[in-house]
């Protein structure tokens, strides 16, 4: 089976080979060369690393299956549909308190997803968090809590009609599971504020 183009974003491409899932970090033209290579080596190596501790601690997401340390990754494919086309047609409220649970178990391991999206989630049989590309090692409520808010804008944005129940179903969840939640819980609505503060000076 030939290699297949199945998505591409700012940093990379996604192809489809032999059932496997090929992430390619692509080179910019507009970086100097050395620095572009030395920045994709690192993306590339801390990605690498982030999925073998999901492996370590069993969490449900794509397994790393080979790395050059220099621009490619090899992964395994999930079989499944993404949540963001689902979730507003099936149990809502338990899938969401699904994923506060599991985002818990992201921060209890210090790991800051960095794009916590419906659309970085597959259901197979399930909640799979894919796409770790942005993510980072870091025990800071502040980055925890900014991993939160992603996920509120995410669900009120994408799924305004359920999104500020299905946040509040999360954030139970996240709230029992999480370690020190009550930190993360009362940075989270500074970071809100922030949030609310740009959007006024910007309207």
């Amino acid at each position: 089976m030939p290699k297949r183009l199945i998505a591409q974003g700012a940093e990379a491409r996604l192809f489809l080979e032999h059932n496997l899932i090929v992430k390619n970090r692509f080179s910019k033209s507009y970086r100097i060369k050395e620095i572009d290579e030395k920045l994709r080596g690192f993306r590339t190596r801390r990605e690498a690393k982030i999925l073998q501790k999901l492996e370590a601690i069993n969490f449900p997401a794509p397994r790393l299956i080979k790395n050059d340390e220099k621009e490619n990754l090899i992964i395994e494919k999930i079989n499944g549909k993404l949540v963001k086309d689902i979730l507003e047609h099936s149990d809502y409220k338990k899938l969401c308190s699904e994923i506060g649970k599991k985002t818990a178990i992201l921060h209890n391991n210090s790991i800051i997803h960095g794009d916590l999206t419906t659309s970085n989630m597959m259901l197979s049989k399930e909640i799979y968090f894919i796409d770790f590309g942005l993510s980072f090692f870091s025990e800071k409520a502040e980055d925890k809590a900014v991993d939160l808010h992603l996920l509120e804008e995410g669900l009120k944005s994408k799924h305004y009609r359920i999104g500020e129940v299905c946040f509040k179903s999360a954030l139970d969840s996240y709230g029992r599971e999480a370690k020190n939640s009550d930190a993360t819980l009362k940075r989270l609505e500074v970071v809100e504020k922030r949030g609310r503060y740009r959007a006024k000076k910007g309207s």
